[in-house]
C-alpha cells in the first residue's frame, strides 16, 4: 500500500509531461527556408557558412536528423506541410507559375480540407504567412486580375494576416500581395502578366534577349525558361509590364518580409500566435543585401545562407522583446539544395568541391536522401531538452496532426490524411518515428523509406541500407530482390489512385 501513492504520482508526472497536459505555447513560428540542404549552415557542419543564430536554436533545442520534407520541390512540399496531405493525392501540385490558381483548400469547403492554419486558429492563435508562397491565388479559368483583390488568397486559407510573394524570386510578378491585394501599387499603372512562351510579349518588353546589357552579373540566365522580361536587373521566368511602384528589389526582400514578420509579432503582442515565415533565400536568383556580400567563404549562394540567419535571428529577437518567450519554434526548408538553377551566378565554381546535402547524396529535383532529408531544429523553453539530437524518421506532413495536439485542438475526421501525429518525436521526447515514408518525385522515378531501407522505384530499382550506406553508393538491389518486391508494393498501395 506505500508504493501506491508513489505509482499514482509517478503516473501524475508522466501525464502533465505528455503534450496533451502541457500548456499550449504563446506563440508558434515555423520558419521555412528555401532551396537549403542538409550541410549548408554551420549548424550541420558546414564550416564556410556561418548561421550563428541557428547554431544558438539548435544548442537551445533538439537538432533533427532524418526529417523529410514530402517531396524535393518546393509547391508540392508547401502544400503537404499546409493540408497534412501528400501532394500527390491533389492533381496540379507541380512546381507553379506566377500567375496559377490557388490549390490549397480553403476555409469551409468541407471539413475534410481543414488546412494547418485553420486548426491553429481554432485553437485560439492568430495566424500569419509572411514571405514566399508559391501555392497559386484566385480561382475559375480568367486570368489573375492583379490590379483589384485576389480572391482566394491566404486569407481564405485561414491566415488572418499575410503577406506574400505571389510564386518565386525568379517568376513574375515580382510583387508583395499584402491580404489579397497587391502592396503599393499605384492604379494608374496597372499590371499585365503573361506566362507564353516568347521571347518577348511586347514591343517595348526589356528581355535578356532585347537587352543583355541591363543584367547584373548575376543575373544572367542560363536557360531558355529563365531569360524574359528583366526586372531590378534580373530576367525571370515570364513576362511583366506595369506596376513599377510595387515592384520588389531583390536586396531588399529578406529585409522586407522580415519587417513584416516583425510588425506581426509586434501588433500581435499578449495574444496567440501562429507564426508561418518562408524565406526566399537560398532559392535563385541569389542577389543579398550588400552587407552579406562576402561574409560567407562560398560566394553568393553561401552569403544569401547569412542572409537567412540574419532573418532568423531578427524574428528571434521579435519574440523576446514582444513578452513571446515561450515560443515553440521550428526551423526547416523545403526541399534538397540546388547550387546552379537558371543564373550564372557564380555558385557553380563556389561549390565546386563542396556538397550542399552532406553527407547524403542528390539534392533538389531527386529522391535521394540528399532532395528530401532536411535540417530541422526544434526549440521550446522549458519543454525541448536543449542541445539534443532526434533520429527519428518524421515528415512535414506530420506537422498538422503533431501540433493539433500540442495545442489540443481536434482534426475532424477525414482531415490531414497522411499525417502521423508524433508530437512526442517533435518535442525531442522520443525516436520513435514513422515506419514509412513516401518520397515524391519532381520527375523520374519515387522514392519509399521503410526505417533504415530506402527504395527508388525505377525500371532498375535501387536499394540501399542507409545505416551502412547513407551516401546511397551501393546497391542492394540485385542481392535482395524480396525486399525490392516487398517495398515496391507497400509504396504502389500507398501511392495508388
Amino acid at each position: 500500500m506505500r508504493l501506491l501513492p508513489q505509482r499514482l504520482l509517478l503516473i501524475l508526472i508522466l501525464c502533465l509531461a505528455s503534450p496533451a497536459f502541457a500548456a499550449k505555447p504563446k506563440a508558434i513560428v515555423l520558419f521555412y527556408a528555401d532551396d537549403l540542404g542538409y550541410g549548408d549552415t554551420s549548424a550541420y557542419g558546414q564550416a564556410k557558412v556561418p548561421t550563428p543564430n541557428l547554431e544558438r536554436l539548435a544548442r537551445e533545442g533538439c537538432r533533427f536528423c532524418d526529417a523529410h520534407s514530402a517531396t524535393p520541390i518546393c509547391t508540392p512540399s508547401r502544400f503537404s506541410l499546409l493540408t497534412g496531405r501528400y501532394a500527390f493525392r491533389r492533381p496540379g501540385t507541380r512546381i507553379l507559375d506566377g500567375d496559377a490558381k490557388l490549390i490549397l483548400p480553403v476555409e469551409g469547403s468541407g471539413e475534410e480540407n481543414v488546412t494547418l492554419p485553420v486548426l491553429m486558429k481554432r485553437a485560439g492563435y492568430r495566424t500569419a504567412a509572411i514571405g514566399k508562397w508559391h501555392l497559386g491565388l484566385g480561382e475559375g479559368d480568367a486570368p489573375i486580375d492583379w490590379n483589384n483583390t485576389i480572391k482566394p488568397s491566404p486569407r481564405e486559407v485561414g491566415f488572418d494576416k499575410s503577406f506574400v510573394m505571389a510564386a518565386t524570386a525568379d517568376r513574375v510578378p515580382c510583387v508583395f500581395v499584402e491580404d489579397g491585394a497587391v502592396a503599393a501599387l499605384d492604379p494608374n499603372d496597372p499590371i499585365e502578366v503573361s506566362y507564353d512562351n516568347a521571347e518577348r510579349k511586347w514591343p517595348d518588353e526589356l528581355t535578356a534577349h532585347s537587352n543583355p546589357e541591363l543584367l547584373k552579373e548575376w543575373g544572367r540566365p542560363s536557360d531558355r525558361q529563365h531569360d524574359k522580361t528583366i526586372i531590378d536587373g534580373i530576367s525571370r521566368i515570364g513576362h511583366m509590364r506595369g506596376g513599377k511602384s510595387a515592384v520588389w528589389k531583390d536586396q531588399n526582400i529578406a529585409d522586407r518580409i522580415t519587417a513584416e514578420a516583425e510588425a506581426f509579432i509586434k501588433e500581435s503582442s499578449g495574444k496567440p500566435i501562429f507564426l508561418y515565415f518562408a524565406t526566399n533565400d537560398i532559392h535563385v536568383p541569389r542577389d543579398p543585401s550588400p552587407r552579406f556580400k562576402g561574409v560567407s567563404k562560398l560566394g553568393i549562394r553561401g552569403d544569401a545562407t547569412v542572409q537567412m540567419d540574419d532573418c532568423l535571428g531578427r524574428i528571434r529577437k521579435a519574440l523576446a522583446e514582444n513578452g513571446y518567450e515561450d515560443t515553440l519554434f521550428i526551423f526547416t526548408s523545403d526541399n534538397g539544395p540546388k547550387v546552379s538553377d537558371g543564373y550564372e551566378d557564380g555558385a557553380r565554381d563556389d561549390w565546386a568541391n563542396e556538397n550542399p546535402a552532406a553527407p547524403f547524396r542528390g539534392g533538389k529535383y531527386t529522391v535521394y536522401e540528399g532532395g528530401t532529408r532536411m535540417p530541422m531544429i526544434v526549440a521550446w523553453p522549458g519543454r525541448v531538452k536543449p542541445g539534443t539530437e532526434n533520429h527519428a524518421l518524421i515528415s512535414q506532413t506530420d506537422f498538422a496532426r503533431s501540433l493539433a495536439k500540442i495545442v489540443d485542438v481536434e482534426v475532424p475526421a477525414g482531415a490531414c490524411s497522411d499525417s502521423q501525429e508524433l508530437s512526442y518525436v517533435l518535442l525531442g521526447d522520443s525516436e520513435k518515428g514513422r515506419e514509412s515514408l513516401v518520397e515524391q518525385p519532381a520527375l523520374g522515378p519515387w522514392g519509399y523509406r521503410k526505417g533504415a531501407w530506402k527504395l527508388i522505384d525505377s525500371a532498375e530499382p535501387q536499394l540501399y541500407f542507409l545505416d551502412d550506406d547513407p551516401g546511397e553508393r551501393n546497391n542492394l538491389a540485385k542481392e535482395q530482390p524480396e525486399k525490392v518486391a516487398e517495398l515496391r508494393a507497400e509504396l504502389r498501395a500507398l501511392t495508388a489512385p
